[in-house]
């Protein structure tokens, strides 16, 4: 990275042990991937009513230039709009740049920021940002000079999360002083206010469970299809491995996007922080103590990161059930009700398993769950471990608020107590023998078996997605019970 350029002084302001500030996670984005994302967040203002201060920085004058049009709606539908690039011809004649709420800074050739791609919302309602920095030519040379304009190259990450965009544009509105002080002067009071407003219980950029964040994801996944599926159009037109490449590339921000909506809402409940991760970590185990194959357990990990994006709009679920001679399990698949969360994820096709794993977690091993009635082994294994697992994690926050200003540590005492809880619906709700293999864990848990929480490195979970993912779990388990059994004994 460059060094005072924004992204380098974020990655600086959060690589020190003592900052308290968490350590950001890159990745390696193609241009495509990211003219894809831009297109899908600014859509999200020219389809709401959130007026942001919007901050881009686009390397050049005739990148902007192509986008000038479009940014004009932007500003129309924005209270500010602040655009840096280094200085073409007719840069700052397009009558974009003459909208009274639109500010042109033109960029010094050797300025560090001539080398980012930046897009920057901020409001109290919709907050997001992608922060980017072109590979340099040294960056290249293991990897080939790129031999189309979509094939460059960029370092850097992208995020709903309100915390960090604030942050990022006091960087942005910061750098801007040495060119033009008092916009800077003008930006950094606007830029306070909005950040007093957003830390106010009814801005909706605190409120991921709402559906505007199910909307604005499914924007973004449908903009990277849309350019997955002009790719796919010019395979003939570069080697196959390139192909690949910028293939894999869009996929792996689909997967983001769904990652990161489901990361903020987890930061968002301040008394369960850490719910999907802990989820995925204890159905992983417990998959593990099942022997399940690799595949699975990836499903199993990727299905309890994701849990929480059925949470989305889940307030409006129908969850009364046929009657049981109603009940057809050759057409559950396809009428199940769902949430707007778990259709969402249905978009991305690579995806389609997990929503069902999701979806299905909420079924009784008595049949009187929802939403299909499903009972015994007709619930696939993998949606039974899900649901045991987020119940389990759910009593074991539940002790850990019991004891607030405590270590966060929990005794054997506590571990007993979660599963004692859990215990109490056994062939009611859950699986016996799924409860059992949770026995297990818990019982190495209260002798010191430890399971490590970390946080999904979101722009590397590419490796979570493998063939089996487009297997429907229905398919697998619902029509061979025996196997399910068999790998529980």
């Amino acid at each position: 990275m460059l060094d005072g350029s924004i992204l380098k002084n974020l990655q600086l302001a959060h690589q020190s042990s003592d900052s308290g500030q968490r350590s950001l996670n890159f990745g390696v984005y193609y241009k495509n991937t990211l003219v894809a994302l831009c297109h899908a967040l600014e859509d999200s203002i020219l389809e709401s009513q959130t007026h942001p201060l919007v901050i881009t920085a686009f390397q050049r004058g005739k990148w902007y230039l192509e986008e000038a049009e479009r940014y004009g709606a932007i500003a129309q539908q924005s209270e500010a709009v602040v655009i840096m690039a280094s200085d073409d011809a007719g840069f700052a004649d397009h009558p974009t740049s003459q909208r009274p709420n639109v500010n042109i800074v033109p960029l010094q050739d050797d300025d560090p920021v001539a080398q980012e791609w930046h897009l920057i919302i901020v409001s109290p309602n919709y907050m997001a940002m992608v922060l980017c920095q072109e590979l340099s030519t040294a960056d290249y040379a293991d990897l080939g000079l790129p031999q189309t304009d979509l094939e460059r190259r960029f370092y850097g990450f992208w995020t709903f999360e309100p915390d960090l965009v604030l942050e990022t544009a006091e960087l942005a509105i910061a750098h801007l002083g040495s060119y033009q002080p008092t916009l800077q002067a003008q930006l950094a009071q606007r830029l306070a206010t909005i950040t007093q407003q957003a830390a106010q219980p009814q801005a909706l950029c605190r409120q991921p469970t709402s559906e505007r964040l199910g909307e604005v994801v499914a924007r973004v996944v449908d903009y990277l299809r849309i350019h997955q599926t002009t790719l796919d159009s010019t395979t003939g037109q570069r080697p196959q491995s390139r192909h690949q490449n910028l293939d894999q590339n869009l996929t792996s921000n689909e997967l983001q996007a769904f990652l990161r909506a489901a990361q903020l809402i987890d930061q968002a409940d301040l008394s369960n922080p850490l719910a999907a991760t802990e989820v995925a970590t204890l159905a992983e185990a417990m998959g593990h103590l099942l022997d399940l194959p690799t595949w699975q357990l990836h499903r199993l990990r990727l299905a309890g990161l994701l849990s929480r994006v059925a949470g989305i709009g889940a307030s409006h679920l129908d969850t009364s059930l046929p009657e049981p001679e109603d009940l057809d399990a050759t057409s559950l698949p396809l009428t199940c009700a769902l949430t707007p969360g778990t259709q969402v994820l249905r978009t991305m096709p690579r995806l389609r398993a997990i929503a069902t794993i999701i979806t299905h977690q909420t079924e009784w091993w008595n049949g009187k769950g929802y939403p299909s009635g499903l009972s015994g082994d007709e619930i696939p294994l993998e949606s039974r471990i899900l649901g045991l697992a987020t119940a389990f994690q759910q009593h074991l926050a539940k002790r850990r608020s019991d004891r607030p200003g405590e270590t966060a540590s929990l005794t054997a005492d506590q571990w007993l107590d979660a599963f004692v809880a859990c215990q109490v619906d056994q062939s009611d709700r859950w699986d016996p023998k799924l409860l059992d293999t949770l026995e297990l864990l818990v019982n190495g848990l209260r002798q010191g078996l430890e399971l490590p929480i970390v946080t999904p490195k979101i722009a590397a979970g590419l490796w979570l997605l493998d063939s089996h993912c487009d297997q429907s779990p229905l398919v697998v388990w619902g029509q061979n019970p025996d196997r399910s059994s068999t790998l529980l004994h």
